[in-house]
């Protein structure tokens, strides 16, 4: 067995939290042709019907340990104690949505019988699990994110290996020792915390792993990408730098305080966390300044505490570099409408920026931290040109009373989705969330993660009596 442990603090004061055994290149292999033992032997694969009471019971018990796992993802991964209640309820649901596609989504029906070559024909598709799935996970939603990995692979029938981020493994062990509990043989869901990261990318690029599933940096998941033996799917989702739109005509009393919450939400840590706002000149220094009040409304420290709007980013150096980032914008001319500090080590303010440089960090790249920057526009092609002008693409939105302007902006923004009249960090469990560009690959969402998780079948009758 190893001697290497991971030591888990908590993001906000640095408490000790756990001491977890790392694997080593043995415990690895092992895990890995379990894990493919399972997959290769078609008499052990689990019935459809199992695996929906698995799921259930899985759900139920979550539902019954909602807020203590609540309090361990907030401890673990700094985000408020309020929004880890709705991360776990989140999880519930999503569980659900896995048993919901399970018992609604079954193959298809191939036309025959419609040209001669077709004649005496049937042909149907039913859907298999695709093999190993290995998932590499993010910190941001240490329970949630977990869930959309695996339970679709539980759901899907695929025996999967899982390797937490190492800043938030308590979250995943929990879920994964649930779905035991539940009634899932061990083997079929493995938590993986190698020694070090060339043994993860081994087991993620090994010939016996059929799917990899990665959610965090574009530099890791990309260079992943390209290491995949050949065969291997793969689903990326990194991150953006979310463009909002608001027109002259916008609601902005109703509308900047969900602009205020997508921004801060988390301290920023969000793939779609509101980033750049592109208001019209006309209220674009007013809306720069109401976010500014919202945010200095919010109360930042102790994510444990339910009374914490904002809480830590998740290591100093995360803390350290967003007020770097902002710091240069503001020496480039950028003007600082509010916070702009740390307010401790691992806390930082919430921050607006108005009219930075496009070439500062925080106007080219993912802040992931509290900052908003608001820009002024005089036409809506300009704005969305701006919005358009940088390498990611991932969620966007448009606030306006006006139908033409929502649909111009949908029609010509670069992203995956358009909320109009709500923030970009919008989502349900059961929705496409996808990156494109060099935000991401492939289709994330439960019932699309199920789908790509599985292969369809096909089967082609020849009969005289049909």
């Amino acid at each position: 067995m190893s001697d290497s442990f991971l030591e888990v603090t908590a993001p906000f004061d640095g408490a000790k939290i756990a001491r977890l055994p790392r694997l080593n290149a043995a415990e690895m292999e092992a895990a890995l042709a379990a894990a493919y033992g399972l997959y290769r032997n078609r008499d052990g694969w689990l019935s459809k019907a199992r695996r929906i009471e698995i799921l259930r019971a899985a759900a139920k018990i979550v539902a019954g340990r909602a807020e203590e796992l609540a309090l361990q993802a907030a401890r673990e991964g700094g985000k408020p104690l309020i929004d880890s209640r709705v991360e776990i309820a989140r999880a519930i649901d999503g569980i659900e949505v896995c048993i919901e596609t399970l018992r609604t989504d079954a193959g298809t029906v191939i036309p025959m019988g419609v040209n001669a070559a077709s004649s005496g024909h049937l042909a149907f598709t039913q859907y298999e699990p695709i093999g190993v799935v290995a998932a590499v996970s993010a910190f941001n939603h240490p329970f949630n994110l977990i869930v959309h990995q695996v339970a679709p692979a539980v759901a899907a029938g695929c025996p999967v290996l899982v390797k937490p981020a190492s800043a938030t493994p308590l979250s995943c062990i929990a879920l994964v020792e649930i779905l035991h509990e539940a009634g899932l043989p061990k083997a079929w869901a493995q938590v993986v915390i190698p020694e070090t990261n060339q043994l993860a990318t081994k087991m993620v690029t090994d010939k016996r792993v059929a799917f990899f599933s990665f959610i965090g940096s574009g530099a890791v998941g990309w260079s992943l990408r390209a290491q995949l033996a050949p065969g291997t799917r793969c689903a990326l989702e990194h991150g953006g730098a979310a463009p909002v739109i608001v027109a002259a005509d916008a609601d902005l009393a109703a509308n900047l305080p969900r602009l205020a919450k997508g921004g801060f939400y988390h301290a920023g840590q969000v793939c779609v966390s509101v980033q750049r706002i592109y208001a019209h000149a006309s209220i674009a220094e007013g809306v720069a300044a109401e976010l500014g009040r919202l945010g200095n409304a919010m109360k930042v420290g102790d994510p444990a505490q339910a009374a914490t709007e904002i809480g830590p980013l998740i290591n100093h150096g995360e803390c350290d570099r967003v007020h770097e980032w902002v710091q240069e914008a503001v020496a480039g001319g950028a003007k600082l409408i509010s916070g702009g500090a740390k307010i401790s080590a691992s806390c930082y303010q919430p921050t607006v920026l108005f009219n930075p440089p496009d070439d500062a960090k925080v106007s080219k790249s993912e802040i992931f931290g509290p900052v908003i920057c608001v820009y002024p526009y005089t036409d809506i092609d300009e704005a969305i040109a701006r919005a358009n002008s940088l390498p990611v693409s991932f969620q966007a939105a448009v606030f306006t009373r006006d139908i033409d302007t929502a649909l111009r902006v949908y029609n010509r923004i670069d992203a995956t989705a358009v909320m109009v009249n709500d923030h970009t960090a919008f989502r349900v469990d059961w929705m496409p969330f996808a990156g494109a560009r060099e935000s991401g690959h492939g289709v994330g969402g439960i019932p699309y993660t199920i789908h790509d998780m599985q292969t369809e079948k096909m089967m082609v009758i020849r009969s005289g009596e049909i």
